[in-house]
């Protein structure tokens, strides 16, 4: 499926390198016109100034590759971001200026020529490198930042260069008229899929700025598919492909894809609809002139005198305009730590070798840049003679580069690729010699199934106890429905909710059981009155919307029968009964607490937020003592950092109830107060992120 990833990209070189070649298609056709009688006016300048312009754009998009590759992660994730938000800026004015400017496009042009030949031929390369460089700085860009978007090398670059063969041959059709192409219909179409584009890798950016730590919501996540939607599957990777969005996104970058689609589309349309056919007569009348002074203004003032003192030295122009981008970048290259030293390394994955090209190299920090050869995503680890992992690439793509860094000590050292359906391969073991200080990165052993299964036994048995705890509660609520006792019936509920909290149940995770339990009527036909929606929600509306014990006690019977189904096929369920899920679930818990308590989402009249998620920090803190062991022996200082974190969350919690003791709902607490249980909430799961990564198990072990 690499060619979900070409499909955008073959637009992109396609548009661009329509825009691109037309000028030069003008360019040459002005310069064939200029000829007066016999005199003929040569095309080279033309050519060589196109020849610096690839100059620079080939020379910008290998400083780009090099110089990031040579960055910590977080770094390329900040300089990733900031130049996709970059691109998407200029994309974004390239076609507004498209919009206004396709139809006196050969009128402006031919008077950037007019002015040109007036000084010299150089001064005529010079305008060929002005017009296609720019063009070509953005078109290196834009391609860039998309197919770091996509997370594919080689598909991305194979559309893009289908889409400029297609752009040049349309070219030359067009100079030599065998075609005619409205451009104004070419350039409006073509737009809206551009936008799109865009958008998606305007949320992208947005997300590489959030994970380097330069923008706030990392964990504030509008959406999690992961564990629903297969991206390897050819729909999924068809609109991961087209749209650059992705199975998990964080509520700004939706909210930036939606509001750029929105906004920009609504322009685009607007800006269409105000070019009136007067308007463009007169743009078109009394354009030229201004185009021409506004042209030759910065053309002639600029380089006249420049020709003067060179004597009209075309060659020397030309060799200015193609050495000097070449130049420049072998010298930032060279200037960059990693070039200098020589002692990274580049290995290689294919469908049958795991990094044969793995040598041994210096102790100290080292880059290992991995190229995936293979048609599969997998694994990489680097591990020392232990097993241990040193560093790791969690997924590299197909035909993909990423790198992993590790500061190595002395040792035997190997690298073991883990590719999706096929068995684990492991390269030659290779000696790291040399001194290096104490700052040597810890080797993390890796886990297993079977280091997991005892504390997950412990887990099923605290979950087990919790739920019997409250079926005795649900019998309680009960009794005080039957009696019409409804004060009473709404502290008995909140007890029973806050128990549930404590099982750690969050993302629906006990299946169609966990969610007739603890289930919301969002996407139910009825709504909150669907037959379908069942449990400790359902009586929460009732509650507190005033129903009957006729209405409720049905409810409150199948409740009780479905809190003892859960408790009997524990085990068998999806996150209970699968040992590599409790990692996860020691972030989950309260990262539900953000997505559906905090939010709102969740509350149909108690208001019950804060104390649901306090109840939140006493499941995740039994799931992390029962992971204790594992954590410690691979980051000892971790638990500490969590617990005290948990305690900042907990006194924040305290401060949202009432002098009476009672839980407040998030409308009756001051500002300060929500202000405080966010920022704790938010940055406790910034460090619990950090569990399910460190008791990873690999894919193949």
């Amino acid at each position: 499926m690499l060619w979900a990833d070409a499909i955008p990209n073959l637009l992109i070189g396609l548009r661009e390198g329509l825009e691109a070649g037309l000028i030069v298609t003008i360019l040459l056709a002005a310069v064939a016109k200029s000829a007066d009688g016999d005199t003929r006016v040569s095309a080279a300048p033309v050519w060589l100034g196109v020849l610096g312009a690839l100059s620079l754009a080939f020379s910008f998009a290998a400083v780009l590759s090099i110089s990031t590759s040579e960055l910590s992660s977080r770094l390329q994730e900040a300089i990733g971001g900031t130049l996709s938000v970059l691109a998407v800026a200029l994309v974004t004015a390239m076609i507004f200026w498209m919009r206004r400017t396709s139809a006196q496009l050969s009128s402006r042009i031919r008077g950037e020529v007019a002015a040109a030949l007036q000084v010299g031929a150089g001064a005529l390369a010079l305008t060929a490198f002005l017009a296609v460089g720019r063009e070509g700085l953005e078109t290196t860009l834009f391609l860039w930042t998309a197919a770091k978007a996509s997370g594919q090398t080689i598909a991305p670059i194979v559309g893009a260069t289908i889409g400029i063969a297609i752009a040049v041959a349309l070219c030359w059709l067009l100079y030599r008229r065998a075609v005619k192409l409205n451009l104004g219909k070419f350039f409006s179409r073509t737009a809206i899929l551009l936008i799109i584009i865009a958008a998606g890798v305007l949320s992208y950016g947005l997300g590489d700025l959030q994970s380097a730590g330069l923008l706030p919501g990392q964990n504030w996540v509008a959406f999690d598919l992961s564990g629903h939607i297969d991206a390897g599957s050819w729909w999924a990777t068809l609109i991961i492909g087209v749209t650059e969005l992705n199975v998990r996104m964080t509520v700004l970058q939706v909210t930036a894809w939606a509001c750029y689609l929105v906004v920009v589309t609504y322009a685009f349309v607007a800006a269409g609809r105000r070019q009136t056919a007067p308007a463009n007569q007169a743009a078109a009348s009394g354009g030229r002139e201004r185009a021409r002074s506004r042209l030759r203004a910065p053309l002639v003032p600029a380089f006249a005198r420049w020709e003067e003192r060179a004597g009209k030295r075309l060659w020397l122009t030309a060799g200015v305009l193609v050495i000097v981008p070449i130049a420049i970048a072998a010298i930032v290259i060279a200037a960059l730590p990693g070039s200098k030293s020589g002692k990274n390394l580049a290995v290689s994955v294919t469908e049958k070798d795991c990094a044969s090209d793995w040598h041994g190299v210096e102790a100290g920090t080292r880059t290992i840049s991995v190229t995936n050869h293979s048609s599969k995503a997998g694994e990489i680890n680097l591990v020392d003679s232990s097993g241990a992992i040193v560093a790791e690439i969690e997924t590299l793509g197909p035909a993909t580069t990423a790198d992993m860094t590790a500061t190595l000590s002395d040792g035997t050292y190997t690298i073991k690729c883990m590719l999706a359906g096929e068995p684990a391969r492991t390269s030659a073991a290779a000696q790291v010699s040399g001194s290096t200080d104490s700052t040597a990165a810890m080797a993390v052993k890796p886990v297993s199934v079977d280091d997991l299964t005892p504390p997950n036994n412990a887990y099923q048995d605290y979950a087990r106890s919790e739920l019997e705890a409250l079926r005795g509660q649900v019998s309680a609520l009960q009794a005080d429905v039957a009696a019409g006792n409804t004060d009473q019936a709404k502290a008995d509920w909140l007890t029973a909710a806050m128990t549930w909290e404590r099982v750690g149940a969050s993302y629906n995770s006990f299946g169609d059981m966990g969610t007739a339990v603890d289930g919301l009527p969002n996407g139910l036909p009825g709504g909150v009155n669907d037959p379908d929606f069942t449990g400790l929600h359902r009586v929460e509306y009732g509650l507190w919307h005033g129903q009957s014990a006729a209405e409720l006690l049905p409810v409150l019977d199948k409740l009780g029968q479905n809190i003892e189904a859960i408790s009997a096929n524990l085990s068998s369920t999806d996150i209970a009964g699968d040992p590599t899920n409790l990692p996860i679930r020691a972030h989950e818990i309260l990262e539900d607490a953000l997505r559906d308590h905090l939010s709102g989402n969740d509350d149909l009249g108690a208001g019950a937020a804060y104390a649901q998620t306090s109840a939140d920090i006493d499941g995740t803190r039994s799931v992390l003592a029962e992971l204790a062991p594992l954590i410690n022996a691979r980051s000892p200082h971790l638990l500490a950092t969590i617990n005290q974190q948990l305690d900042t969350l907990a006194e924040a919690l305290q401060k949202t109830r009432s002098p009476q003791g009672d839980w407040m709902s998030p409308a009756q607490t001051p500002l300060r107060a929500r202000q405080e249980v966010t920022g704790a909430l938010g940055a406790v799961l910034e460090t619990l992120a950090s569990v399910p990564n460190l008791l990873e198990v690999p894919l193949q072990h």
